[in-house]
């Protein structure tokens, strides 16, 4: 890749370079060129969480849109997998998020999805990258009777609200159900509770007064301490905790306990199976998941596959093995026959209709997986040559696979971002996954630090 995409789109420091008005104006050109079709100008959805940062990314977008001939359809504030959902269904040619999703509200990011609610592919994001950074921009404008204009779409909310309840089965209901719900200050704060209050269940929110500078700060999929905290004081059947842009779920169970995205899935997939409509048979996680996963799908005869980490990897390898349920322990859950993007509110409506189906609480559900210690230890480095290559790291983890045998595995892999080896061990029980991880660790200290 070049050098303004990452994984996931751009995304830098707010009103610094590359997350400045200067790039999101030659983004915006470099969309509606790319997208433009003979017929028609391109129409391009653009939707935002609640960071201080947006208005200006989103103007310089819009800007650079109508100075290339195309029309934005401004959607405001809406989770990322809702701009995807309104850029698909108004057969737009693009949408544009602008979210940092889980970082703080300093930084910012800019991503694309093509008009089929899919991310960009690599080749697409190269495009516009060399037209940004070739600088032909400014000689590829229209004359200034062909300029685009902007609308804004003030239903947005509302279409993506019923698109979401449809995801739950018409036959289920949540009333009575106690709730409570934490929007992280950030886009999901107003759809997420209209979704499960019309829904029927007893909703509680927490963290759903945005500022513009209060995103994820201590709340949110990342820090659940204030939602585990209120699912007890209310005696609530669970806590939901969504990202800042709404593509990430982590529950709570009834006692207060955390249920990760590995977890979800299990008992997500388990039911899909007993319908019938576990496609293939099949669950995609990363080889980032806990053992537990891979285990408990043998125990409950789902075929399990491991991708890279990003959820890029995981929806390609989803749609490549035609699996229809993936995602990543860190709650980015993706459910293809609902929606083509992680989508926090999504993953929470399946969850919820599992645990009514099964009848039982969430905190007997989560026992379906069992979790191993894990411990990950980033070790710093000052070059990263293939692990195969560095005969006495290879030497380390043969070493510690052979006393872990199944009870356990290692992953050693450098940081797409940083200068770092991740050394990530899983074990029987906490002191040997921790013993062990040291001394991966600190074989790659003396070889690469």
């Amino acid at each position: 890749m070049g050098t303004l995409f990452g994984t996931d789109g751009i995304r830098g420091e707010a009103n610094r370079h590359p997350m400045d008005a200067a790039i999101a104006f030659s983004v915006g050109q470099a969309v509606a060129k790319l997208f433009k079709k003979e017929d028609h100008r391109t129409r391009v959805v653009i939707g935002k969480d609640t960071r201080i940062s947006g208005y200006m990314l989103e103007s310089s977008l819009e800007a650079g849109i109508s100075s290339m001939g195309g029309v934005s359809y401004l959607v405001r504030v809406l989770p990322t997998p809702g701009i995807a959902f309104i850029s698909q269904s108004m057969r737009a040619d693009a949408g544009i998020v602008i979210s940092a999703s889980h970082n703080p509200y300093q930084d910012n990011g800019i991503k694309i999805f093509s008009g089929d609610g899919f991310k960009l592919s690599d080749e697409q994001e190269e495009v516009i990258e060399e037209l940004i950074l070739g600088g032909k921009l400014p000689e590829m404008v229209p004359p200034s009777k062909e300029m685009g204009r902007a609308y804004r779409m003030e239903d947005s909310p509302g279409r993506y609200i019923v698109f979401l309840k449809n995801t739950f089965p018409r036959d289920l209901s949540m009333e009575g159900m106690k709730i409570v719900l934490d929007t992280a200050n950030g886009a999901t704060y107003r759809v997420a509770p209209a979704a499960f209050t019309e829904l029927g269940a007893d909703l509680e929110v927490i963290h759903n007064n945005p500022d513009g500078l209060n995103i994820n700060d201590n709340c949110g999929s990342q820090y659940t301490q204030d939602l585990e905290k209120r699912v007890l004081e209310t005696g609530a059947s669970l806590g939901l905790a969504f990202d800042g842009d709404g593509d990430r779920l982590i529950a709570v169970d009834e006692k207060g306990r955390t249920i990760t995205g590995d977890q979800i899935m299990i008992i997500c997939a388990r039911m899909l199976k007993e319908q019938g409509k576990l496609q293939n048979d099949l669950v995609v996680s990363t080889v980032m998941s806990n053992l537990g996963l891979s285990i408990a799908c043998k125990k409950y005869g789902f075929k399990h596959h491991a991708s890279k980490v990003g959820d890029r990897y995981v929806l390609e390898d989803m749609q490549r093995l035609g699996a229809m349920i993936g995602g990543e322990e860190s709650g980015h859950l993706i459910f293809l026959n609902h929606h083509t993007t992680g989508d926090g509110i999504i993953a929470a409506l399946q969850l919820i209709a599992a645990m009514i189906k099964e009848g039982k609480p969430l905190s007997e559900l989560a026992g379906m997986m069992d979790i191993f210690p894990q411990k990950l230890i980033n070790v710093e480095v000052k070059s990263k040559p293939d692990i195969s290559t560095v005969p006495q790291v290879v030497e380390a983890i043969k070493q510690v696979e052979k006393e872990l045998g199944d009870q356990g595995r290692v992953l050693v892999r450098y940081s797409g971002t940083q200068n770092a080896c991740r050394v990530m061990v899983e074990g029987p029980s906490d002191d040997l996954t921790e013993k062990y991880c040291g001394q991966i660790a600190d074989v790659v200290r003396d070889a690469l630090g």
